[in-house]
């Protein structure tokens, strides 16, 4: 979504390109950062950056897109990367989401 005189609106597509591809695969990478904390301190996680990227204009499914952002199946990632969230997780994310809704 573009904004008035933002300089990353500047900023080349392929550079841009190889920067999130540099973050996705990061992420790809550290999957001890879990979801929920990224949510608690960003207020986003890889499920976003899934559902960004169809924004954009990707073309596969919501399946699909989380497959590609988090480098496997959804399913596979719960069973061997995804920890049960604890109830401060839960409220940490509660409240940075609420950060996102006021901005």
């Amino acid at each position: 979504m573009p904004h008035e005189n933002d300089p990353l609106d500047a900023l080349d597509d392929a550079v841009a390109a190889a920067a999130f591809r540099r973050l996705v695969r990061h992420l790809q990478h550290r999957h001890d950062a879990q979801n929920i904390d990224l949510m608690g301190l960003a207020g986003f996680c890889r499920n976003c950056l899934s559902d960004w990227i169809r924004d954009a204009g990707y073309e596969g499914d919501k399946s699909a897109a989380r497959a590609l952002i988090h480098g496997m199946p959804m399913e596979e990632w719960k069973a061997t990367r995804q920890n049960p969230a604890t109830e401060e997780q839960l409220a940490a994310m509660e409240a940075s989401v609420a950060r996102n809704r006021s901005s």
